[in-house]
């Protein structure tokens, strides 16, 4: 019998969600990585959105679209997901699950660097309520400077692995996404420009309200 952690504890009580599993399914037939957010904090973004009232959501990795799903799920009506993915491969499982999920038509896919991408929406004037930082490490603290930069007035941000597993709290480790990460993590908790908390379970999630 595997020993229950606090994590896997609190999945037992959770009906299993088919749309979900599927995604995981889809992403491993794939040979895809298996990094999508934890089930919990996929629940936790769902209803972040929705409790916002969001209607514009940018999100940083799409791998096989998992959390787009998630956040697609908690828009209200009208809204939409603007999804960054680095890989078309990627991006082209994610839209397919995302479809496959009834929500095809609230998402749109940019591919290619996301710094290209998030400066060229800052360019246009575009404006988000909520944003999902779940991509390469290094680029973290970049990614939430220009995360605020496009932030509606009260708009939440949320960026995954914040632990990475413990490596943050190593300090034998010197990496720089590990580095990048640390940075994160303290501009997330002490930049004036927000309010915030850091959870740490599953691998951790940071959220910050941007201050109106």
């Amino acid at each position: 019998m595997d020993t229950l952690t606090p994590e896997s504890y609190m999945e037992s009580l959770y009906e299993h969600d088919p749309v979900l599993e599927r995604v995981q399914e889809v992403i491993r037939a794939n040979n895809m990585p298996e990094i999508s957010i934890a089930p919990g904090y996929g629940r936790l973004l769902t209803m972040l959105v929705k409790m916002i009232g969001a209607g514009q959501v940018l999100e940083i990795g799409a791998l096989g679209g998992y959390s787009g799903i998630c956040l697609a799920r908690g828009l209200k009506a009208g809204g939409r997901l603007v999804s960054l993915e680095l890989k078309q491969e990627f991006a082209d499982v994610a839209k397919s699950n995302v479809a496959e999920a009834g929500l095809g038509e609230l998402v749109e896919y940019r591919i290619g660097e996301a710094l290209h991408h998030l400066k060229e929406l800052l360019a246009q004037g575009e404006r988000f309520d909520f944003f999902f930082i779940d991509a390469d490490k290094v680029n973290y603290p970049n990614y939430l400077e220009l995360a605020i930069q496009l932030a509606n007035p009260g708009a939440m941000i949320a960026g995954d692995n914040t632990l990475m597993r413990g490596k943050v709290v190593d300090a034998a480790q010197t990496k720089a996404s590990v580095q990048a990460m640390r940075s994160f993590n303290k501009l997330i908790a002490t930049d004036p420009r927000l309010e915030s908390t850091i959870l740490p379970a599953y691998d951790g999630l940071a959220l910050a309200r941007v201050k109106g």
